[in-house]
């Protein structure tokens, strides 16, 4: 039988954390000044990246972690400082020049990873997998992942109908109050992982 409190309980986890609506004006800053087709292209291959990541640590997580020696916060920490040098190219306004955005598939970093399959998603994927019983669980566990992801690239797939509504100043705008937004997240991320480290000492 399908465990919806299972399906229920991973997708409100996971939906708060990769957040869906906050992705959006990250994701059409990262993307600005790309043909539509690109942009849609972007979208698809940030999500597909993002379920990679999650699939490969929701099957074996805990142990790729165990055989390189890492721990959770110190995969906090390394992807909040990642998160923080693209808030400051964004809030510097660095991602304006072509060079710096034409050259450059976004859509698998920052966007596939660590935005979207970030460390908190990907802790809470591996103790969701451990935690399942039988096959009923499994595949609760898997369909609140793939709704997820199907969630992510909606969201993403229909914001650039924004792009055209808000023109090149609100892009700029947008670039902004995106980059206040991720370096946000980005601390607060660096914090838990510290915070993590401190308890455990």
């Amino acid at each position: 039988m399908f465990d919806f409190a299972v399906f229920g309980s991973l997708f409100l986890t996971l939906f708060v954390i990769m957040d869906p609506p906050g992705i959006t004006p990250i994701f059409l800053a990262l993307t600005s000044g790309r043909p539509a087709k690109v942009q849609r292209r972007m979208a698809w291959q940030a999500v597909c990246v993002a379920f990679g990541v999650i699939a490969v640590f929701g099957v074996c997580g805990q142990q790729i972690l165990d055989y390189l020696h890492v721990s959770v916060p110190a995969l906090m920490i390394a992807g909040g400082l990642l998160l923080l040098l693209i808030a400051l190219d964004l809030l510097t306004g660095k991602t304006d020049e072509p060079k710096q955005t034409k050259d450059v598939n976004v859509a698998l970093v920052p966007l596939g990873m660590p935005l979207l399959a970030g460390p908190g998603a990907i802790v809470s994927v591996i103790l969701a997998v451990q935690k399942a019983d039988g096959v009923s669980g499994q595949l609760s566990v898997w369909s609140a992942i793939i709704a997820m992801h199907v969630v992510l690239w909606i969201t993403m797939r229909y914001s650039l109908v924004i792009i055209r509504v808000i023109k090149d100043g609100g892009v700029v705008l947008v670039t902004r109050l995106a980059g206040m937004m991720l370096s946000a997240i980005a601390v607060q991320q660096i914090i838990n992982g510290v915070l993590q480290v401190v308890r455990g000492a």
